[in-house]
């Protein structure tokens, strides 16, 4: 938790964001991720000065847990001096106890945002998902929390100008931006909405820009005049294309030319054959792709 200090901005996790999304899909199918099609509502989770703090943290926490479809978690909240945000015991439950920075106390409004971190914690604890280091599992927890619909609430507990600032979460307000973005592309909806942070909306709004770029990559259809330049280039001097390029060319075992890149939805690599216009269909996620290759 950042509090009062310097918040990092950019992209530096998007790698492990973007194999996190990967996992989800991977390990969740593409069907329970439709499931999550509806995000946490700000009402249900909306919490008062006057509310009592302990009541009222118990009442957000059922809320977060029956978004994630864990109706047999119990959450048992409370509050003590702490460096971190949160923390949750992840035992075998279904009793799990979380406890809240102290700060949360005059700080009630993002109460849900803690939660919801904490809550993903215990979800994917419960699929056995998880990444090798502890760095890289709590950036697939964060991923996991927004992409799913409660992440929203962490970036909007994003807050910071000329003499203080607040972050939740291991993300970028811009990589938090970005994976809601991506969910928003899926889902047609539109978070900015809910936001009360502006510095929420601007991370949003970079996010989403980003998040845009990934369905432009040729060998897309929406890729630019550029793009479409490089790429034709490229494919040319199949032994000269840079690593850096969002693209591969192989040929197969009869010296057919493919091409492989990343769905732009889940980051899963596709391979398609070097022939033109081809609609191809990814397995994870089930995305239809335009192509010309």
């Amino acid at each position: 938790m950042a509090n009062g200090g310097p918040v990092e901005h950019g992209y530096p996790h998007l790698e492990t964001v973007r194999a996190a999304v990967t996992a989800l899909y991977r390990r969740l199918s593409h069907d329970t991720v439709r499931a999550f099609s509806a995000s946490v509502a700000p009402g249900d989770v909306a919490f008062c000065d006057t509310d009592d703090l302990h009541l009222g943290a118990q009442r957000v926490a059922r809320e977060i847990v029956r978004h994630f479809r864990l109706p047999d978690a119990r959450l048992i909240v409370g509050f003590r001096e702490m460096t971190h945000a949160a923390n949750v015991e992840l035992a075998a439950g279904p009793e799990y106890f979380v406890e809240l920075n102290d700060r949360f106390r005059t700080h009630r409004r993002d109460i849900g945002a803690a939660l919801a971190h904490e809550v993903a914690h215990v979800y994917l604890h419960r699929l056995d998902l998880s990444f090798p280091t502890t760095a890289e599992n709590e950036i697939l927890t964060d991923t996991a929390t927004t992409y799913l619909g409660a992440g929203w609430l962490l970036l909007d507990a994003y807050r910071e100008d000329g003499v203080s600032s607040q972050k939740l979460g291991y993300l970028t307000p811009e990589e938090f931006g970005y994976v809601l973005a991506k969910r928003a592309l899926l889902f047609h909806e539109d978070p900015s909405v809910w936001f009360t942070s502006p510095q929420a909306y601007t991370a949003y709004a970079e996010g989403l820009a980003r998040a845009r770029r990934d369905e432009q990559q040729p060998p897309l259809t929406k890729a630019g005049w550029a793009g479409r330049r490089r790429y034709a280039h490229d494919r040319r001097h199949v032994s000269d294309v840079p690593p850096t390029a969002p693209y591969a060319f192989a040929h197969d075992g009869s010296g057919r030319l493919g091409v492989s890149f990343p769905c732009p939805t889940c980051h899963q690599r596709i391979r398609v054959p070097v022939r033109g216009r081809v609609r191809a269909r990814c397995g994870l996620c089930r995305t239809v792709l335009e192509c010309d290759t």
